[in-house]
Parts: C-alpha cells; sequence; structure tokens
C-alpha cells in the first residue's frame, strides 16, 4: 500500500516545534492502525497543556517529561479519547507532575442509546483496543473552556470514533485527535464507534472555519474544511457501495467488507469489517437496511 504522506518522518521521542507555543512529540508506537505513532502535543511556553500523553510506554513518558525545559511545567493534561494509544500515559504523566487529568469522561462515556445497548449485549472489540480503566480527574463538557498561562483551548464533543471522543479548538486550530486524520480516515468501531454521530460531528466541525487540524496521528491537516468534505463523501460512497451490494442479496459485515475493500491488506480487512459494520448499523437506523438474524459481527442484514 502506498505510504499517503512520505514526506511525513518525524523521529520519536524528539520534540518538534510546529508553531510559537506549541510542539509535537511522536510516540515510539508506529503500526497500520497508528501510522508514525501518536501524536503527543505540548501546548504553551510556561505552564504546559499535555494532548494526548499517549500509550503507555516509559520511553514516551520520559520524552514528554525530558521537554519540560527551565521554568516550564506541566499544568494540565488533556486527553481525546480513551483508546489505548491514546489515554494510558495520563495518569503517570499526572503523577510525575501534579498536573490534572481532563477527558469528556470514563471509556463508557458519549455513547448513544444504541451504542450502549450493543455494549450491554457483549458486542465489543475491534479498533486500536480501549483503555477500559480510563478515568479523568475533571470531565470537560462539550463547549467547556481550559485556560492555562498564556492558552486557552476549547472542548468540543465529536464523538464518531469513538464515544467519549473531544477536540481541542485553539483560536482558529484544532486538535482533532483521531476524528480528523489526514493520513487515512478515521476507524468507527461499534459500539464504542458510531457512524451516525461521526457523521454529525464532521458537520459541526464544517461549520467553523479552521486553517489547520492538528491531528492524533500524521501530519497536520492544512486544508480543514477540504479534509472534512472529503471524509464526508468517502463515507457516502462506501454507503453507496454497500447498498449496492446488498442489492444482490443479504449478507453481513465480514463479506461485504472482502468485496468492497478489494485494495486493503489482509491485517486491514478487520478494521474494514468494522467500519462496514458500522454503516450497516447506521442503515438500520435510518430504515434503509433490516437485521435478519441476532445484531453481532456476523448478523446478517438486507436492504429494505
Amino acid at each position: 500500500m502506498q505510504d499517503p504522506q512520505p514526506d511525513f518522518q518525524p523521529l520519536p521521542g524528539a520534540p518538534e516545534t510546529l508553531a510559537p507555543g506549541l510542539r509535537r512529540i511522536v510516540a515510539p508506537n508506529a503500526s497500520p492502525m497508528t501510522y508514525r505513532g501518536t501524536n503527543t502535543y505540548l501546548v504553551g511556553r510556561r505552564g504546559l497543556a499535555v494532548i494526548d500523553p499517549g500509550p503507555m510506554l516509559e520511553a514516551h513518558l520520559d520524552a514528554i517529561l525530558a521537554a519540560v525545559t527551565l521554568g516550564q511545567r506541566i499544568t494540565h493534561i488533556l486527553v481525546t479519547h480513551a483508546h489505548l494509544d491514546h489515554s494510558p500515559l495520563a495518569r503517570p504523566l499526572s503523577e510525575a507532575t501534579g498536573a490534572p487529568v481532563l477527558a469528556f469522561g470514563d471509556a463508557a462515556s458519549g455513547r448513544s442509546e444504541e451504542m450502549q445497548a450493543l455494549a450491554e449485549s457483549g458486542m465489543v472489540g475491534g479498533g486500536e483496543g480501549v483503555d477500559a480503566g480510563f478515568a479523568p480527574d475533571k470531565c470537560l463538557a462539550d463547549g467547556a473552556r481550559v485556560a492555562g498561562d498564556g492558552w486557552q483551548l476549547e472542548a468540543l464533543h465529536t464523538p464518531g470514533h469513538f464515544g467519549n471522543h473531544l477536540s481541542f479548538a485553539w483560536d482558529d486550530m484544532l486538535f482533532s485527535g483521531d476524528v480528523v486524520m489526514g493520513w487515512a480516515s478515521s476507524l468507527v468501531s461499534p459500539p464504542d464507534g458510531d457512524l451516525t454521530a461521526f457523521m454529525a460531528s464532521l458537520s459541526r466541525l464544517a461549520a467553523r472555519r479552521w486553517s489547520r487540524f492538528h491531528p492524533g496521528h500524521g501530519a497536520p491537516v492544512d486544508a480543514p474544511a477540504e479534509r472534512l468534505s472529503d471524509l464526508r463523501d468517502h463515507r457516502l460512497m462506501r454507503e453507496a457501495q454497500i447498498l449496492s451490494a446488498l442489492g444482490s442479496g443479504a449478507s453481513d459485515a465480514t463479506s461485504l467488507a472482502a468485496r468492497i475493500y478489494t485494495d486493503t491488506p489482509a491485517a486491514l480487512l478487520p478494521a474494514a469489517t468494522r467500519n462496514v459494520l458500522a454503516h450497516l448499523l447506521d442503515l438500520q437506523a435510518s430504515g434503509r437496511a433490516r437485521v435478519l438474524t441476532a445484531l453481532s459481527e456476523k448478523a446478517m442484514f438486507e436492504v429494505t
């Protein structure tokens, strides 16, 4: 598969200045799901906010602490969402610095009633792995503002990739977590992922003007409006493909993914299957498809 951002070659653990008062440290957890690794951001000049401390890797904790220079200190730790590549290091970093952990809520927060029902039925799995034990010191409601030493961030609840997903607005820039990335479309894996919520989050972000997105993985997104439009069109294209395939007869997510994601490496087909399942659930919610068997990863769907 062609590298989507060949010029993005950060050195893991090395702080890189992206703008005045903004640095990025990439964690050493590169994979097909995380690309070069998780982007950890340091906002501020003296009192620092750390956004997405990342996976439970001692080397990355050491790199974050080493980036705090004389006269600086970490005052806030903000987490976009409770996936294992974003949130686990929050607690050790808090213990090392005394800074509180701020997020929308725990790993089950922010789910729709439908997704909560799926979770309670035992339908879980897929994605980067859930940090089930994550719990912030302070919950941030949608629209909450967090102010520090010369900076202010606005928390925006942007579920879809994950129920408790927050993006953080910094003036006309956005730390977009995993809801908008430039190197790949976001995984939407039920019940933590919710395609209906994802499309609503894209529309919400599109209603504001942004100069740049700083995502959870990959290079900055320098044309946010165009990227948001592309992501929406991509999902509508997948929806059309799924409806067309179902027109030939009832099928399940696994079979549909194999038919539709023909250029996807085998290692990523399970994630593609979860995306298809998210589409099927969205189609069922809107009355355009119905499930024929007990709802599960192997459930059969047909068009209505």
